[in-house]
């Protein structure tokens, strides 16, 4: 999956601004968690529920929408399936909003509805085994090609390979190219981010010493306690840095970064580990798609940050005054579907999933993850063209690699085996806050024509599991937004199909022609070339469309 690379791609970008050789050496406290915010700080944190014109940040007119359109109307209840990692079903923002299967009683170990899965109550879980435990850490795809084909061709030509063998062979070498290009990348960042992690903890520290604070945080550096001008230079970079990167305090940043560190070791030490093989905790054979019955009823898993972060931007309570505020209206239900671990996410899991959704009444399906081989990809769009045929929409985020997908295909992918466009998915880039020239977000992936819009995901705050609030960046969250809108569409405008909610969708992001950093690079282009549409979603627009649309009452 692509989450855990936000933040070791962020973290170069953040280690270099705060590598700042204006003190020396010392330590770091462990951040605070981040506490509930009051509805003032959370309708600024929450940006990308703002409007471009009134507010003038690149939101998606979330707000605007409720207040000036769609008051007085009622919306009408809809299911948002979320394929991920897992949601915290105990959240204070999300328990209200999960669905739950009225057919079946929980934690009574019965099939009650007799659809094959036991005690199936908020969703399934396809990453876990019938005696209760679960997939945390898995391999990269590239991984689980280069152990099945290594054995075969390893030590071997193309010229002493059978010719009914040379398209496996191929694929080995191209396997085997990119997953050693991955060890030496993790292996370099390591060593590299270690340095620099080691050295912003010595500025803090040093900095927190100086200054007789506990915390270094915005508030502390916008008005540092010093008469030091050396000092207050620094706390004056260091409070920039905080606001252009929507962190409350230095702390924070050291958080992400360690927590980028740990995720570039696990990425060597399993996602990168030929041996590693957690596949036999579920219990199934992993190699047959046409298993549907596995797994266990525990959507939460072990940890489910990125699944509760994404559920949050889509359908936070409303209406409870606390936290923050989803985007969809507080009738949208949020069911949980867990297939996606720390690594690359199966073919198998993810088209059971997909299937899952369809079959139990979801009518949009949030999808941010995605990989670079799919072996079992045919699998994964007879699941989705089932969901066409049921009228599901699906939302799938574009990747954090910036890389351009028009020349490389990220899964599951736009298009059919066949060539032909995916009608009901939409496939989402990140965007950030300012229109300059950093709109796009700088991890993102973008195609002109295998990328069909952009919206916020840099940067975006939302629910984390224990109660707690924080921002995460990455197309992850972008897919979201767009699935929030999605929600909010057939919610208010239930005779809309998928195909419907997909032209509104598009029709909305009207062109941005700002000069913007190609993702990955300091090339100006046009924001409108990096996606079919050109530009960013917006219910308001969205809304109005859809009013046009529907029949006089």
């Amino acid at each position: 999956m692509s989450f855990p690379l936000v933040a070791r791609l962020r973290l170069a970008a953040l280690g270099l601004a705060l590598s700042l050789p204006l003190l020396a050496a010392a330590q770091t406290v462990a951040p605070a968690p981040p506490e509930s915010p009051t509805p003032e700080s959370a309708a600024t944190l929450q940006w990308y529920l703002l409007d471009p014109t009134a507010d003038r940040v690149m939101g998606v007119s979330v707000n605007r929408t409720y207040r000036e359109l769609l008051a007085g109307r009622t919306p009408t209840p809809v299911v948002v399936a979320v394929i991920d990692a897992g949601i915290d079903t105990t959240h204070a923002d999300l328990k209200r909003m999960l669905w739950r299967n009225a057919r079946e009683v929980a934690g009574n170990s019965l099939d009650d509805d007799k659809n094959g899965y036991t005690d199936d109550v908020w969703g399934w879980n396809y990453l876990g085994g019938a005696d209760g435990r679960n997939i945390n850490l898995e391999t990269l795809e590239e991984t689980r090609l280069l152990a099945q084909l290594q054995p075969r061709f390893k030590g071997k030509s193309r010229a002493t390979v059978p010719a009914a063998q040379r398209p496996d062979f191929d694929l080995y070498l191209k396997v085997k190219k990119g997953y050693d290009a991955k060890v030496k990348e993790n292996t370099d960042r390591l060593k590299e981010y270690s340095q620099v992690y080691a050295e912003n903890m010595a500025v803090s520290d040093l900095l927190r010493q100086k200054l007789g604070v506990e915390r270094i945080d915005t508030a502390v550096l916008r008005n540092p306690p010093t008469t030091d001008p050396k000092l207050r230079e620094l706390s004056g970079q260091l409070y920039g840095l905080l606001l252009n990167t929507g962190f409350g305090s230095l702390d924070d940043i050291l958080a992400e970064m360690k927590s980028g560190l740990k995720q570039t070791q696990d990425q060597l030490d399993y996602g990168l580990n030929l041996s590693y093989n957690p596949r036999p905790i579920v219990g199934d054979d992993p190699f047959n798609i046409k298993q549907r019955l596995y797994g266990n009823a525990d959507v939460s898993g072990p940890d489910a940050l990125h699944g509760t972060h994404v559920a949050g931007i889509i359908g936070a309570d409303r209406v409870n005054n606390l936290g923050i505020m989803g985007i969809a209206p507080p009738v949208v239900r949020l069911m949980a579907v867990r297939a996606v671990p720390d690594g690359d996410e199966r073919d198998k899991d993810v088209a059971n999933a997909i299937r899952y959704a369809a079959d139990h009444g979801a009518s949009i399906i949030n999808m941010s993850f995605g990989k670079y081989y799919s072996p079992q990809r045919a699998a994964v769009e007879e699941a989705i063209r089932y969901a066409d045929s049921k009228g599901v929409l699906l939302v799938h985020s574009a990747g954090n690699e910036n890389e351009n997908l028009d020349q490389k295909l990220q899964y599951p992918a736009p298009v059919f085996l066949n060539g032909q466009r995916i009608p009901n998915l939409i496939t989402v880039g990140a965007s950030s806050r300012d229109n300059d020239a950093g709109l796009a977000a700088d991890f993102s992936n973008f195609g002109k024509t295998q990328v069909d819009v952009f919206a916020p995901g840099n940067q975006i705050y939302s629910t984390l599991p224990g109660g707690r609030y924080g921002n995460l960046s990455g197309t992850s969250m972008a897919a979201p937004v767009v699935s929030g809108i999605a929600a909010t569409l057939k919610s208010y405008f239930p005779e809309l199909t998928a195909a419907d909610l997909k032209r509104l969708i598009l029709a909305s992001a009207q062109p941005t022609h700002t000069q913007v950093r190609q993702p990955g690079s300091d090339k100006l282009v046009d924001f409108a070339d990096l996606s079919s549409t050109g530009g960013i979603v917006n219910l308001y627009r969205a809304v109005q469309l859809a009013q046009q649309a529907a029949p006089a009452k």
